[in-house]
């Protein structure tokens, strides 16, 4: 290596990234930045030297590295495997971001039997494996790409992330709640009581966990690891805390998911499924811990968003797709009222409470208790 301590951070000026470029300098690492120059942040020192060029095109990354070689690298933004192709013999290490997605059923997790994906999903799960795949193309690529950078560099590292969320996320789904709590809007549609879980990962949360396998080689090389949050959140539970930091609280209007029609652009999907992913590995092998607990990280997510409503709020509903059409939401939620109701009066019965299985006798020597158990 012609470059003693130096790392090579590809993009790093996104959520996680930033945490992840000072991180590397506090560990003595010489950090170097390649992205377009699009976005910049006040985050990252002056020090850091800045290559600015396209991470998508092998033509592109080429021309901005050249030969240049890296004790490190760590690929966060661009197309990754084109970024190891160029870098093969060129990087003593190389880490890369991936996606949770990678995994079959992820995205179609009816196809899987029994149907749903397992919970928690661990490393172990088959990956996408063809472009044909009923998870679809977006899937099979994240997978290939994690194929083919292991190929290229058998001791690399691949850290699939989950949605994440914190400051300076490009689609932040938390706005959905965000808005409508600022709004003080009276209640929130969500599918199913709010009861789904998507894994998620606060962005500190995330760099930190890129930073666990920086420091130990020896174990996370060759190794893929799924990311996320120690502790996983429900729908409902994000509304509460999301609601409790502006300031506001509010009722769950709870609607099946094919109905949840206004929740659709922050849940993602209209189906019922879980996905959610197992860490223990990153746990046990690189020793990850949440930096920032869950609860906390989404209530400052929350705060940091609210704070920024007049800048951010345009470009964020333009990207994210929710028209926050409060007319619709609430004749959508009166229909459902009335509907569950009149479903009630109809089809509604009386059930007996549920009695206890075991005897509970009051006296003793008998050989039954008084309801004959």
């Amino acid at each position: 290596m012609n470059q003693a301590n130096s790392a090579l951070v590809v993009g790093g000026t996104g959520p996680s990234g930033p945490h992840i470029v000072n991180g590397l300098i506090a560990r003595g690492y010489r950090v170097t930045l390649f992205h377009r120059g699009t976005h910049e942040s006040d985050a990252i020192p002056n020090s850091v030297e800045h290559i600015h060029g396209d991470p998508h095109f092998a033509e592109t990354i080429r021309e901005a590295l050249g030969l240049h070689e890296f004790d490190l690298v760590v690929a966060m933004y661009g197309r990754t495997r084109l970024l190891a192709r160029h870098l093969k013999d060129r990087a003593g290490r190389f880490l890369a971001t991936g996606a949770l997605a990678a995994t079959r059923g992820h995205f179609a997790p009816e196809a899987l039997f029994p149907a749903g994906m397992p919970i928690p999903a661990t490393e172990t799960e088959p990956t996408v494996q063809a472009e044909a795949d009923t998870d679809g193309r977006f899937a099979w690529r994240i997978a290939e790409t994690e194929r083919e950078i292991l190929a290229l560099h058998p001791r690399a590292t691949i850290l699939r992330y989950p949605i994440v969320y914190g400051p300076q996320q490009i689609i932040p789904l938390e706005w959905y709640f965000v808005r409508r709590a600022l709004d003080r809007r009276p209640f929130v549609i969500l599918p199913d009581s709010g009861l789904r879980i998507i894994t998620r990962g606060y962005s500190q949360n995330l760099a930190h966990a890129v930073l666990c396998a920086v420091d130990r080689p020896q174990v996370a090389n060759g190794q893929v690891y799924n990311c996320a949050d120690e502790t996983q959140l429900t729908f409902a539970q994000v509304a509460e805390i999301v609601a409790q930091a502006v300031g506001h609280r509010w009722e769950v209007v709870s609607l099946p998911a094919a109905l949840a029609v206004p929740s659709w652009p922050m849940a993602l999907t209209r189906d019922s499924w879980h996905r959610l992913y197992d860490i223990d590995k990153l746990k046990r092998e690189l020793g990850y811990r949440d930096v920032v607990p869950a609860v906390q990280a989404m209530a400052a997510t929350a705060r940091w968003y609210a704070e920024r409503r007049e800048l951010l709020a345009s470009e964020i509903e333009k990207k994210l797709g929710d028209p926050f059409d409060y007319a619709a939401e609430d004749r959508l939620a009166a229909d459902w009222r009335q509907i569950s109701q009149s479903m009630l009066a109809r089809h509604g019965r009386e059930y007996s409470e549920l009695p206890h299985p075991y005897p509970h006798p009051k006296k003793p020597g008998l050989a039954q208790d008084e309801r004959g158990l």
